[in-house]
C-alpha cells in the first residue's frame, strides 16, 4: 500500500482499533493459479505475537484454502471513506488548481496463513466471532442456542484459518496535506451529507473522531 508520510498510521492501538472495527475484510493469497481473494470477518487476538494474530474461516467449498500460498497472505481492513469534491476547497476560489480525491482509512496485515479443520478449534473461532458481533444485542444469539448436531454439521462445512501478523501497514488519508481552510471546507461539506459514512469522515478530518 502506497503510504506517503503525511498519511501513515503507525500507532499500534489505532491500527488494532481499525482492524477490530472493520466488519468485512478481504483475505488475499498468491497461488500458482494467480491471486485469490475472499471477503471475510476476522477476530484479532492482540495477545498472540508482536502485531497480533487473525482468526476466521472459509467455506470448505472455497478452493482458496486448498491452493498453496506462494508467500505471505494479505488481509485488507477497510475503514471509513468518502469522496471529496474540489468544490469544498477554499483553494478553488483562490486559484482553481484543485482536483477531486478520496479520503479513507485502511490497514494491510501480512503474514503466513494456516488453514485447519480441527472441530474444536473451529468451534472456538465460530464462538468468538459470534460473541464479537452479538455482544451489543439486547438478546445475543449463541451457537449453543442451536441444536448441537446441527452446529457439528455446520462446522464440517467450513475450514478455519489462523494468520499471525508479521507486517502491518496503516493509512489514514484525511486531507492532512491540504491547507487548514481546505480541510475546514471538506469537513463542512461531508458533515452536511446525509450519508453516515461521510459524516464519520468529516469527524475524522476535524480530529473529533
Amino acid at each position: 500500500m502506497y503510504t506517503p508520510p503525511a498519511f501513515r498510521e503507525d500507532d499500534p492501538a489505532a491500527l488494532a482499533a481499525i482492524m477490530r472495527e472493520a466488519g468485512l475484510s478481504t483475505l488475499v493469497t498468491s497461488t500458482d493459479e494467480g491471486l485469490v481473494a475472499t471477503p471475510l470477518p476476522f477476530i484479532l487476538d492482540e495477545n498472540e505475537g508482536e502485531f497480533g494474530t487473525l482468526y476466521g474461516h472459509v467455506a470448505k467449498a472455497n478452493r482458496q484454502w486448498q491452493l498453496q500460498p506462494t508467500g505471505e497472505a494479505l488481509v485488507i481492513f477497510p475503514g471509513p471513506d468518502a469522496y471529496v469534491t474540489p468544490s469544498w476547497y477554499a483553494s478553488k476560489r483562490e486559484h482553481g488548481k484543485v482536483v477531486p480525491t478520496w479520503n479513507y482509512v485502511a490497514v494491510h496485515a501480512h503474514g503466513p496463513v494456516e488453514f485447519f479443520e480441527d472441530a474444536e478449534r473451529l468451534r472456538d473461532v465460530v464462538t468468538r466471532l459470534t460473541l464479537r458481533h452479538e455482544a451489543a444485542r439486547a438478546e445475543p444469539w449463541a451457537i449453543t442456542d442451536a441444536p448441537e448436531r446441527f452446529i457439528d454439521a455446520q462446522l464440517r462445512g467450513i475450514v478455519g484459518l489462523r494468520l499471525p501478523i508479521t507486517r502491518l501497514f496503516g493509512k489514514r488519508k484525511m486531507s492532512q496535506n491540504r491547507p487548514e481552510a481546505d480541510r475546514a471546507g471538506v469537513a463542512a461539506g461531508l458533515g452536511a451529507s446525509e450519508r453516515e459514512g461521510d459524516q464519520i469522515v468529516a469527524a475524522l478530518v476535524t480530529g473529533k473522531a
